[in-house]
């Protein structure tokens, strides 16, 4: 009897790819658009102060609140500032403090979980039972009080970002570990008389180095938004300091009358390279680990 099955083919001039090349697609824009993004981020903070002669705190009340144009294409803020040096420079406070804190709070966090995930046993669980009181408390919250402790400034923003943002980081950690130490070189570097922390400093640590960067670069927007909303709330860097925070704080008023600018941009400069690190942190994380598709939540 013949086969009366008919094959199902796609209509002419239409061609089906496989998922994989789409994904791969898909990947590769991702990778591309958001390299891009902290390539301009790069530039914009190095170079438009040195090609742009003007003062992002010169003050000229006869032009205040003027809409974009080629004088000023961001437009100006209420007390006549041009507005797209105040967004570059405010950019490379909140860049400045993303970083440091991130990094200082990956090195926190990194510690403790390497440390608790090698000594396991009561160690681990004094140390974990730390943590999870720590991440008890609301991030902004604890941020508040601790930013309260000093008088407002760039480092005290640093310090209370990182003292509030290193535990994710840690958990990560003590979970890479304790996934290591079930590998069978540990326990053959063990059996051969290998001390314990030899065996972290020469097989764990670096084993965990790849996830403590990607937690480290995935910080770096969490800890710019951070700053921003401690600056908008008036606790963070101190109103005549350029940051995006500072900005979108300052320019409350003008956007209650209408003027959209000094609100707009920067917030673009706060949202758009967040999403461009955030991008970059993704395609490193699925490097990592391809299997692994979950989000790092920080």
């Amino acid at each position: 009897m013949a086969d009366t099955t008919l094959e199902k083919t796609p209509p002419a001039g239409r061609v089906r790819r496989p998922r994989g090349t789409a994904r791969r697609s898909t990947h590769t824009l991702r990778l591309r658009v958001s390299a891009t993004l902290v390539a301009l981020t790069v530039l914009a903070v190095l170079l438009v102060p040195p090609l742009v002669q003007l003062d992002q705190q010169s003050v000229d009340l006869g032009a205040k609140l003027l809409p974009p144009s080629w004088d000023h294409p961001f437009g100006t803020d209420d007390v006549g500032r041009d507005l797209l040096l105040r967004c570059v420079y405010g950019l490379r406070v909140s860049l400045l403090v993303g970083l440091v804190a991130a990094l200082t709070a990956t090195v926190i966090g990194t510690a403790v979980g390497a440390t608790a995930g090698a000594l396991g046993g009561w160690a681990d669980r004094v140390v974990m039972r730390v943590v999870d009181a720590v991440a008890s408390v609301p991030h902004l919250l604890l941020g508040i009080f601790i930013v309260a402790m000093f008088r407002p400034g760039v480092w005290p923003v640093v310090v209370s970002v990182a003292l509030t943002h290193w535990l994710s980081t840690a958990r990560i950690v003590r979970a890479e570990v304790l996934s290591l130490r079930s590998r069978p070189y540990i326990d053959a570097a063990v059996s051969g008389g290998a001390s314990r922390w030899r065996v972290a400093l020469r097989h764990l640590l670096p084993g965990v180095l790849p996830q403590a960067g990607l937690a480290a670069v995935l910080m770096v927007p969490h800890a710019m938004w951070h700053e921003s909303a401690l600056s908008f709330l008036g606790l963070g860097l101190p109103a005549h300091t350029a940051s995006l925070g500072t900005l979108i704080q300052g320019a409350r008023g003008s956007l209650l009358a209408g003027q959209w600018w000094p609100t707009l941009f920067p917030g673009l400069f706060l949202i758009v390279p967040t999403l461009a690190i955030a991008g970059l942190a993704g395609v490193w994380r699925e490097r990592i680990n391809p299997r692994r598709r979950s989000e790092l939540t920080l």
